[in-house]
């Protein structure tokens, strides 16, 4: 394997681990506690501190990773970020390290694609195969599961969570939990249906897109309360995988579900 290639401009501290085929554009700077993955390339003018990025990534310019976060409690503490593999970062994101309130890491997964401006707060958690557009917020603590879509210039509240497969309209504000295989949108977001699209070309059954239809409308649409809705789903629909997950995911909120 070639070993890294850093520009004469770039700036990279003595105790940093960069393994074969990593590249360091210009003028970019690499602190100590940073290990970065094979073939992940850290483009010209980047910062990058108290940070694990692992393989095959790409980080565009202007980007910084690993900052201290906007948190007044944050005291300097030892806290970072944890980046997997394959993942492209475009320009200008922000991605700060975890503050004292959470478990110490703010956290991506792999195979995510993160547009232009996107901001990931301390101690926010994304899974894997996630898409970001251009200028997405994510406030502190919050939760993004996997295969899920935002679109640009949307504005997720603190400690809120996005459930997997779900899609998020551009322009929207997330006040409260989305979840799962449901689409959402609006200046304070509400549901407008499954994501059913998104669950066909990621090869969910007919029987099992069938199944959240029928849940969704319980769960969502009927004028039961949604203790009643929940029990009532559990007896009807509750053996499949998906359903699980959905009725899982909506007895864990704290903030409250977008219904």
């Amino acid at each position: 394997m070639a070993k890294p290639k850093i520009h004469t401009t770039a700036i990279v501290a003595p105790g940093a681990k960069l393994s074969d085929g990593v590249e360091i554009g210009p003028y970019s700077i690499v602190g100590e506690r940073v290990k970065i993955g094979r073939n992940t390339k850290i483009g010209s003018h980047v910062i990058v501190e108290e940070s694990e990025i692992g393989q095959n990534c790409s980080v565009y310019p202007f980007s910084t990773i690993g900052l201290p976060p906007q948190d007044l409690k944050y005291a300097g503490e030892k806290t970072k970020v944890r980046i997997g593999d394959n993942n492209i970062l475009r320009e200008y994101i922000n991605i700060h390290r975890a503050s004292v309130g959470g478990e110490g890491v703010t956290s991506i997964g792999s195979d995510n694609f993160l547009m232009a401006y996107v901001h990931i707060a301390h101690d926010c958690k994304i899974g894997n195969n996630v898409i970001m557009a251009n200028a997405t917020t994510l406030a502190g603590h919050v939760v993004v599961e996997d295969y899920v879509f935002i679109g640009g210039l949307v504005a997720v509240h603190q400690f809120a969570r996005i459930g997997a497969y779900s899609m998020i309209g551009g322009f929207s504000a997330i006040p409260q939990d989305i979840p799962p295989y449901t689409t959402a949108a609006g200046e304070r977001a509400r549901l407008y249906g499954l994501n059913t699209v998104g669950l066909k070309r990621r090869n969910f059954s007919d029987a099992a897109i069938g199944d959240l239809k029928k849940a969704y409308k319980i769960l969502f649409r009927s004028k039961l309360t949604l203790r009643e809705a929940i029990e009532k789903v559990k007896h009807d629909l509750g053996s499949s995988e998906e359903i699980k997950n959905l009725i899982e995911f909506i007895e864990k909120n704290k903030r409250g579900v977008c219904r």
